[in-house]
């Protein structure tokens, strides 16, 4: 051969060896990536040691550093509380709802209502007490004892009996009758009473509370009293006896404490009227009022 022909030879053999290398060194390649991903597998895959502590059910899902849920776990999460019966304990009340002083063209006067109770949710012992002075001499009082029912959850009936103290002679009714608050929050006081010899009165008490402010009240209040038969003695006659028409602004410095003021017109109506004509005694205007309104 001449030297060009063994050039060429030599060319031809190293083309056709290096397809080969390329394909052993790429076989090779494939090989070790085929042995790390085995190995990583066989690395995932969870003994069976390792399955049977990590819990039942969804517990596996769970990453190994949760412990698994035990009874003691449990019993402290949801202890047993025994129950809460419920409780319906007596409770009092004490409403000193106006102790006031009233001032018109025929003198000063003075006033006091209290309304008081004790007992339970529906069952309650009811008091009330009025008295009114006028000329440093009381010229009327009265106390109420009754009991009351709750038949639903706005009102009461309420049955006892009520004392008389002033005018006159002492003096004993039967009372009933209902209380609570009617549609658009008027508190409402309607009782019958019939007393001796078939004497029956009548007598409605309604107010309303309009909140100015948290702590400025404006209070409307109306007071009717009826009689079945007159009473000379104690200058009461039949029909509508009187009426208390009252304006009173409150300000409460606390809820237990509230000084108010206002204006209200007392008025005496027929035969209670001429009765005190015959007395000679005013029967009714206007009267500025100024006073205390507490409870506890």
């Amino acid at each position: 051969m001449t030297g060009v022909a063994r050039l060429l030879v030599v060319l031809l053999l190293v083309t056709l060896a290096l397809p080969r290398s390329a394909r052993a060194q790429s076989s090779a390649a494939t090989s070790t990536q085929d042995d790390h991903a085995a190995h990583a597998q066989k690395a995932e895959k969870p003994q069976p040691s390792e399955q049977s502590t990590a819990g039942d059910g969804d517990r596996s899902a769970l990453p190994a550093f949760i412990p698994p849920l035990t009874d003691a776990d449990r019993q402290a999460a949801f202890p047993d509380l025994g129950g809460h019966p419920m409780s319906n304990p007596i409770r009092t009340f004490v409403l000193v709802e106006r102790l006031e002083w009233q001032t018109s063209e025929h003198g000063s006067d003075a006033g006091l209502h209290v309304v008081a109770w004790v007992g339970r949710e529906r069952n309650r012992l009811w008091l009330r007490g009025e008295a009114a002075s006028e000329g440093g001499h009381t010229d009327e009082a009265q106390a109420h004892v009754l009991w009351g029912r709750q038949v639903n959850r706005w009102w009461d009936v309420v049955a006892g009996v009520r004392q008389d103290m002033q005018p006159g002679d002492a003096q004993t009714w039967a009372a009933i009758g209902v209380q609570g608050l009617a549609p658009y929050w008027f508190d409402i006081e309607a009782t019958a009473y019939v007393g001796a010899s078939g004497r029956t009165q009548f007598k409605v008490d309604a107010d309303y509370e309009l909140l100015l402010t948290n702590r400025w009240i404006l209070q409307p209040r109306f007071e009717a009293s009826l009689a079945g038969k007159s009473d000379p003695d104690r200058q009461l006659g039949a029909g509508l006896m009187s009426t208390d028409v009252g304006l009173r602004l409150r300000y409460e410095i606390r809820r237990e404490l509230a000084p108010y003021a206002g204006v209200m017109w007392r008025n005496k109506w027929q035969g209670t009227a001429d009765l005190a004509e015959e007395a000679d005694e005013p029967t009714g205007g206007a009267r500025f009022v100024a006073g205390l309104r507490f409870w506890w």
